[in-house]
Protein backbone atom coordinates (compact mmCIF):
# COMPACT_ATOMS: atom_id res chain seq x y z
CA UNK A 1 0.00 0.00 0.00
CA UNK A 2 1.19 3.64 -0.48
CA UNK A 3 0.92 6.54 1.82
CA UNK A 4 -1.68 7.91 -0.24
CA UNK A 5 -3.79 5.10 1.03
CA UNK A 6 -2.63 4.90 3.91
CA UNK A 7 -3.80 8.49 4.80
CA UNK A 8 -7.48 7.81 2.98
CA UNK A 9 -7.67 5.19 5.44
CA UNK A 10 -6.67 6.90 8.27
CA UNK A 11 -9.35 9.83 7.52
CA UNK A 12 -11.95 7.29 6.99
CA UNK A 13 -11.45 5.87 9.88
CA UNK A 14 -12.23 8.62 12.21
CA UNK A 15 -15.33 9.44 10.49
CA UNK A 16 -16.83 6.06 10.99
CA UNK A 17 -16.08 6.27 14.35
CA UNK A 18 -18.32 9.49 14.88
CA UNK A 19 -20.77 7.97 13.05
CA UNK A 20 -21.34 5.48 16.24
CA UNK A 21 -20.64 7.73 18.95
CA UNK A 22 -23.39 9.23 21.12
CA UNK A 23 -24.20 13.37 20.56
CA UNK A 24 -23.63 15.52 23.13
CA UNK A 25 -25.93 16.40 26.19
CA UNK A 26 -26.39 19.83 25.03
CA UNK A 27 -26.64 18.71 21.49
CA UNK A 28 -29.56 16.33 22.74
CA UNK A 29 -31.00 19.14 24.67
CA UNK A 30 -31.01 21.50 21.91
CA UNK A 31 -33.20 18.78 19.86
CA UNK A 32 -35.50 18.47 22.33
CA UNK A 33 -36.37 22.05 22.70
CA UNK A 34 -36.76 22.27 19.39
CA UNK A 35 -39.23 19.41 19.43
CA UNK A 36 -41.12 20.46 22.73
CA UNK A 37 -42.43 23.80 21.66
CA UNK A 38 -45.91 24.08 21.34
CA UNK A 39 -46.42 26.65 18.27
CA UNK A 40 -47.57 24.23 15.40
CA UNK A 41 -46.73 25.35 11.88
CA UNK A 42 -48.30 28.39 10.55
CA UNK A 43 -51.24 27.38 8.42
CA UNK A 44 -50.31 27.30 4.67
CA UNK A 45 -52.38 29.69 2.48
CA UNK A 46 -53.78 25.92 0.40
CA UNK A 47 -56.11 24.22 3.09
CA UNK A 48 -58.03 21.96 1.56
CA UNK A 49 -60.73 20.13 2.41
CA UNK A 50 -58.89 17.43 3.42
CA UNK A 51 -57.31 19.21 5.81
CA UNK A 52 -60.07 20.68 7.13
CA UNK A 53 -62.04 17.23 8.16
CA UNK A 54 -58.64 15.94 9.38
CA UNK A 55 -58.52 18.76 11.39
CA UNK A 56 -54.95 19.66 10.24
CA UNK A 57 -56.49 22.68 10.57
CA UNK A 58 -56.79 23.46 14.29
CA UNK A 59 -53.36 24.76 15.39
CA UNK A 60 -52.37 26.57 18.68
CA UNK A 61 -52.15 29.86 17.19
CA UNK A 62 -55.18 29.60 15.39
CA UNK A 63 -56.97 28.48 18.57
CA UNK A 64 -55.55 31.63 20.44
CA UNK A 65 -56.05 34.11 17.98
CA UNK A 66 -60.03 32.70 17.54
CA UNK A 67 -60.66 31.89 21.46
CA UNK A 68 -62.60 35.32 21.60
CA UNK A 69 -65.17 34.59 18.76
CA UNK A 70 -65.28 30.82 20.35
CA UNK A 71 -66.08 32.21 23.51
CA UNK A 72 -68.83 34.53 21.94
CA UNK A 73 -70.16 31.65 19.56
CA UNK A 74 -70.52 29.64 22.85
CA UNK A 75 -72.35 32.57 24.84
CA UNK A 76 -75.10 32.75 21.89
CA UNK A 77 -75.70 29.69 22.03
CA UNK A 78 -76.45 29.20 25.48
CA UNK A 79 -78.73 31.90 25.14
CA UNK A 80 -80.14 30.42 22.43
CA UNK A 81 -80.83 27.27 24.18
CA UNK A 82 -82.26 29.80 26.87
CA UNK A 83 -84.39 31.62 24.90
CA UNK A 84 -86.17 28.80 22.93
CA UNK A 85 -86.86 26.80 26.51
CA UNK A 86 -88.32 29.65 27.80
CA UNK A 87 -90.45 30.35 24.76
CA UNK A 88 -91.81 26.95 25.40
CA UNK A 89 -92.45 27.00 28.53
CA UNK A 90 -94.71 30.20 27.49
CA UNK A 91 -96.70 28.26 25.28
CA UNK A 92 -96.96 25.47 27.55
CA UNK A 93 -98.47 27.93 29.98
CA UNK A 94 -100.79 29.95 27.37
CA UNK A 95 -102.25 26.55 26.53
CA UNK A 96 -103.07 26.16 30.01
CA UNK A 97 -104.59 29.14 30.83
CA UNK A 98 -106.76 28.51 27.51
CA UNK A 99 -108.18 25.55 28.44
CA UNK A 100 -108.70 27.82 32.23
CA UNK A 101 -110.45 30.17 30.03
CA UNK A 102 -112.47 28.12 28.09
CA UNK A 103 -113.99 26.12 31.38
CA UNK A 104 -114.27 29.28 32.87
CA UNK A 105 -116.72 30.55 30.15
CA UNK A 106 -118.31 27.22 30.38
CA UNK A 107 -119.17 27.63 33.84
CA UNK A 108 -120.17 31.24 34.04
CA UNK A 109 -122.69 30.25 30.44
CA UNK A 110 -124.03 27.55 32.52
CA UNK A 111 -124.52 29.38 35.87
CA UNK A 112 -126.16 32.61 33.88
CA UNK A 113 -128.87 30.14 32.22
CA UNK A 114 -129.59 28.66 35.63
CA UNK A 115 -130.35 32.10 36.56
CA UNK A 116 -132.29 33.23 33.66
CA UNK A 117 -134.33 30.14 34.56
CA UNK A 118 -134.83 30.50 37.66
CA UNK A 119 -135.51 34.79 37.37
CA UNK A 120 -138.44 33.41 35.45
CA UNK A 121 -141.98 34.64 36.61
CA UNK A 122 -143.74 31.09 36.43
CA UNK A 123 -140.53 29.70 38.25
CA UNK A 124 -140.61 32.84 40.93
CA UNK A 125 -144.74 32.00 41.02
CA UNK A 126 -144.32 28.04 41.78
CA UNK A 127 -141.07 29.08 44.31
CA UNK A 128 -143.73 31.74 46.39
CA UNK A 129 -146.28 29.05 46.29
CA UNK A 130 -144.56 25.85 47.46
CA UNK A 131 -142.83 27.84 50.18
CA UNK A 132 -144.74 28.17 53.66
CA UNK A 133 -143.02 30.96 55.28
CA UNK A 134 -143.48 33.30 52.83
CA UNK A 135 -145.35 36.53 53.34
CA UNK A 136 -145.94 37.04 49.65
CA UNK A 137 -148.56 36.60 47.99
CA UNK A 138 -149.98 36.27 44.55
CA UNK A 139 -151.96 39.25 43.48
CA UNK A 140 -155.71 38.44 42.30
CA UNK A 141 -156.29 42.03 41.29
CA UNK A 142 -154.39 43.79 38.48
CA UNK A 143 -152.33 46.76 39.26
CA UNK A 144 -153.54 50.19 39.93
CA UNK A 145 -153.09 53.06 37.57
CA UNK A 146 -152.56 55.66 39.27
CA UNK A 147 -152.36 59.35 37.14
CA UNK A 148 -151.40 62.23 38.78
CA UNK A 149 -152.38 65.37 36.73
CA UNK A 150 -149.89 67.87 35.89
CA UNK A 151 -149.91 71.79 37.08
CA UNK A 152 -150.07 73.88 34.59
Amino acid sequence: MSDENIIKEEKQQPLEDDRHKEPAPSQLKEAIREQATEEDALPSAGDTLRKILGGDFLTTEVIRRQIGVIIIIAVFTMVYISNRYNCQQDLIEIDHLKTELKDAKYKALASSSELTEMCRESNVLDMLKNNKDSVLKIPTQPPYIITVPENE
